[in-house]
């Protein structure tokens, strides 16, 4: 329980320090290159989600954040027996962006998103985003790994006719 009690916390930290960052050094120029032809830094308040959807739903935005993080922390700590390494590690990363997100919703009702990519348009994005998305991306991998598993037991098992 220490390890991911310290593993969220040092996500939180390094989403928070890179804000940090942003807001320091970024605010004042609003956008640098960072990987030419792929990626720039670009300073931008997101008053909503991904996309910048459900702008200006502060208060629904932080319920239901709080709502699905106090779920997956209960899962984490409580049901971790149940849980794969893969799970395990996908749901720490959720947990993770998503205080770091929650945390700016809180304190200035806005999260400070600075990615951006050049080669594609795309939502810009934060660290915090890195982490849930990533985490959601391992937790499809593991669920899709299950089914697989017992989709070949099953199948070694054979037929089971009733009739």
């Amino acid at each position: 329980m220490f390890i991911s009690i310290l593993a969220i916390a040092a996500m939180v930290a390094a989403d928070q320090v890179a804000k940090m960052l942003a807001t320091q050094y970024l605010a004042p120029v609003g956008t640098m290159p960072f990987i030419p032809g792929v990626m720039e830094l670009r300073y931008v308040l997101n008053e909503g989600m991904a996309f910048s959807m459900l702008s200006g739903a502060r208060w629904f935005l932080i319920i239901a954040t709080s709502a699905a993080l106090l779920a997956l922390l209960w899962f984490v700590f409580f049901r971790r027996n149940k849980l794969k390494t893969l799970e395990y590690v996908s749901l720490l990363l959720i947990i993770g962006g998503g205080i770091g997100n929650l945390i700016d919703r809180v304190l200035y009702g806005y999260v400070v998103d600075f990615f951006a990519t050049t080669f594609v348009n795309f939502a810009v994005f934060n660290v915090a985003d890195c982490f849930v998305c990533i985490g959601v991306g391992l937790l499809m991998v593991a669920v899709i790994f299950e089914e697989y598993q017992n989709y070949k037991k099953k199948k070694a098992e054979g037929p089971t006719d009733a009739a």
